[in-house]
């Protein structure tokens, strides 16, 4: 029986005196696409922070990719294949120009400029970027930005993707770059949204974040 790329048991996380995570349970397997849905401040942020070792849980196991996983170091490999959208994309991007920051994480990964440079090419194509490589990151609009940032997650060509609201405020001809991607070249991914419709066209099952906890919703829900 196959294992799957993540698992966490029984995660528990509290800011201050809040508990935000109430004992969560996971398990994402190869090739599923799944969405979480729920409202503001639930607690869906910190989950996929939880999975990339960004904050530490009182309570629970976070196994990915076959190991369990505690401690700073435990989540480089983690960081190397599983690809992590931030929300914001300001987050994401810091190199001066677009190309440089796509090419970022292949070179951090020990490519050639040779093959960086055509990964930087293939996903330029793939995400419509090409007229916007040798843009300025602070030029782009707020869409754009979007774009870049994903590309940059992409180009690390990750066995699994962690997307947070990749979509929120995109205009629909931007939005349609995202779903066609997500669609047409994203096997295994788990994805935050507020839009159902958007979960609806790109995730094949999905659970709602209430109390703490995560519940399969219904197939009408969407």
């Amino acid at each position: 029986m196959k294992e799957p790329i993540i698992r966490l048991k029984g995660v528990v996380f509290k800011y201050d005196e809040r508990y935000v995570l109430k004992g969560v349970d996971l398990e994402i397997f190869e090739g599923e696409r799944i969405g979480l849905w729920g409202p503001n401040g639930a607690g869906k942020t910190t989950l996929l922070y939880i999975i990339m070792g960004f904050l530490k849980p009182e309570a629970g196991l976070v196994e990915i990719l076959g190991k369990v996983r505690n401690k700073e170091e435990d989540f480089l490999e983690v960081r190397q294949k599983i690809g992590f959208l931030f929300q914001d994309s300001d987050s994401q991007l810091f190199c001066p120009t677009v190309k440089e920051d796509i090419a970022f994480g292949p070179l951090n990964l020990g490519k050639s400029r040779e093959e960086t440079f055509k990964i930087v090419e293939e996903t330029c194509k793939l995400l419509g970027l090409n007229g916007l490589k040798e843009r300025l990151n602070y030029k782009l609009s707020y869409g754009e930005k979007r774009l870049v940032a994903l590309a940059t997650v992409v180009a690390m060509k990750p066995i699994c993707y962690l997307l947070d609201e990749p979509c929120l405020g995109l205009d629909e001809t931007i939005q349609k770059r995202v779903l066609s991607f997500l669609r047409d070249n994203a096997r295994t991914y788990l994805l935050v949204s507020h839009d159902r419709e958007f979960l609806r066209q790109t995730t094949d099952r999905v659970y709602l974040f209430k109390d703490g906890k995560l519940f399969p919703t219904l197939p009408n829900f969407l």
